[in-house]
């Protein structure tokens, strides 16, 4: 991997591993994707102030999040199938997250189960849920997140409705695959996937097959999942999750000083200023565009933690220069597991995490406290 040097490099050699259903599922943003842009661009329009002459010489990336120790203010954020991009992807991720000393967020709809997690890396990690129609089931994926000594729980509250990915219909997505013979000729040309995807756990949504009745066959569990996000969904329900978690609550998909505002009645810790990756609303505004003005509202009520379009550490300071306390990646890090597996997780991570260290030295700041938006050109 010493060619690899930047996210973008794994993102070329992810496209080139990894069948194009799975590897578009990650990529891939709803409708015309102006939101998915508009992440992207909103960042990069975002100018730093060099500062000259400054010693930098002891900078330090470690920070505090939700109240521990991380080495740099970066959280790997939930993805849906991760292993489906590599076999146990979501076990490899883990483990290079917790060798980087930075939190891990397991998806409700991964393949390994909370249990398989658990069972095969060295500390806690946090679980996302999603609320689905049958409470009793979600009651349920609550106490199993407590039974493993998760630390922390986010709640995805911007999916109440599907936003449509026209790259998943096109590409007939489904887990496990439903077979084609395109679908064929391109997994023919990926043994290596194949083989690793075959020597993993499991092949289908671990936290949620054999957990409910009549869903152990693949079909049934795929209707009962096509019917389960719930319309219904309102803030009272996040008050019933929060009397059965006994930890700490992240709320995760929050793009409105309204919401903000309410957020902080919930009992939560923080929240994550997030769009779903320009998966949802398309036309929603960047999630760099509105931080700041949550930040003002709410930011000496709660933690901020932002998710949307983080490429570099370069992107990583411009969050943290408009008030974020923390950034999560999803697409940077799942580029890296469908390269290369756990080494090219470790290997985003790494990426990032100098091109911020760089950042802060040419900006003349040495620790994660300095930045402010006095970093940013006027």
């Amino acid at each position: 991997m010493k060619h690899i040097t930047c996210i973008e490099d794994l993102r070329q050699r992810h496209m080139r591993k990894v069948p194009k259903a799975f590897f578009d599922y990650a990529d891939r943003g709803s409708y015309a994707e102006e939101t998915l842009r508009a992440n992207r661009d909103d960042l990069a329009q975002i100018k730093f102030r060099q500062r000259i002459l400054v010693d930098v010489s002891k900078r330090d990336l470690s920070t505090t999040i939700l109240g521990e120790r991380a080495a740099l203010p970066l959280i790997l954020a939930p993805v849906g199938l991760t292993g489906m991009q590599f076999g146990d992807g979501e076990i490899h991720a883990c483990r290079a997250a917790q060798a980087a000393g930075i939190p891990y967020t397991l998806s409700t709809m991964s393949i390994c189960s909370i249990e398989d997690v658990a069972a095969n890396v060295d500390n806690p990690f946090w679980f996302q849920l999603y609320v689905m129609k049958d409470r009793g089931f979600i009651k349920e994926l609550i106490e199993r997140a407590i039974a493993a000594k998760c630390s922390a729980l986010v709640l995805t509250v911007d999916l109440q409705v599907i936003g449509q990915r026209h790259a998943d219909i096109k590409n007939g997505m489904t887990v496990p695959p439903e077979w084609t013979l395109s679908k064929f000729l391109d997994f023919a040309t990926k043994p290596a996937w194949v083989a690793g995807v075959l020597r993993g756990k499991r092949r289908t949504f671990g936290n949620l097959v054999g957990h409910l009745k009549g869903t152990d066959d693949i079909t049934a569990l795929g209707t009962w999942i096509a019917t389960q996000f719930d319309t219904t969904l309102n803030w009272k329900d996040v008050e019933w999750i929060r009397s059965i978690w006994p930890g700490k609550l992240v709320l995760k998909g929050i793009l409105d000083v309204e919401d903000a505002n309410e957020a902080t009645k919930t009992g939560a810790q923080a929240l994550v200023v997030s769009n779903h990756g320009g998966r949802q609303l398309d036309g929603a505004p960047s999630s760099i565009e509105v931080l700041p003005e949550i930040v003002d509202a709410i930011g000496d009520k709660m933690e901020i933690m932002f998710d949307g379009g983080i490429r570099s550490g370069q992107d990583v300071m411009r969050a943290l220069a408009l008030g974020a306390k923390s950034c999560m990646i999803g697409r940077a890090y799942i580029h890296g597991l469908g390269a290369f597996g756990g080494p090219g997780v470790a290997k985003a991570i790494d990426l990032i995490a100098n091109e911020l260290s760089v950042t802060m030295g040419l900006c003349g700041v040495n620790t994660i406290a300095e930045i402010d938006d006095h970093v940013l050109a006027v």
